[in-house]
């Protein structure tokens, strides 16, 4: 169970091009903190990457479950869900939020909203606290 995301949170989600992460290392350190794409629907976050890699910050994300977000002047720790499998209605979401937010002024998203990026999709979810 992890707690909700505050308004200012999912304001600062909505208005900030990107979040920044850091997955945590196997060792329990932090790795540096990488930019990426966020998106909302409804009250959760998710990230998704290019292409599915078990490299990065993505592979030690999918493989700690946990990472540390900095957001909008606030940083705290969440744990990733990989819910790459996602199918209907929430993909549909969240391919079009990343449409939204991302195709603005002529940005180019396809990559994002396709298929093999679709897999790469994490729920991020506030840790309790």
């Amino acid at each position: 169970m992890s707690d909700s995301w505050s308004t200012e949170m999912l304001t600062a989600v909505d208005d900030s091009p990107e979040i920044e992460i850091s997955a945590r290392h196997p060792d329990g350190r932090y790795l540096r903190f990488t930019p990426v794409w966020m998106v909302r629907h409804g009250d959760d976050v998710y990230v998704r990457t290019w292409y599915r890699r078990d490299t990065g910050w993505y592979g030690r994300a999918i493989q700690s479950r946990s990472a540390r977000v900095r957001l909008g002047g606030m940083q705290t720790d969440v744990v990733v869900s990989d819910v790459g499998d996602i199918e209907g209605e929430i993909r549909s979401a969240v391919d079009a939020a990343y449409r939204t937010k991302y195709g603005r002024n002529g940005g180019s998203v396809g990559r994002m909203v396709g298929d093999e990026a679709a897999q790469t999709t994490l729920r991020l979810d506030l840790v309790d606290e």
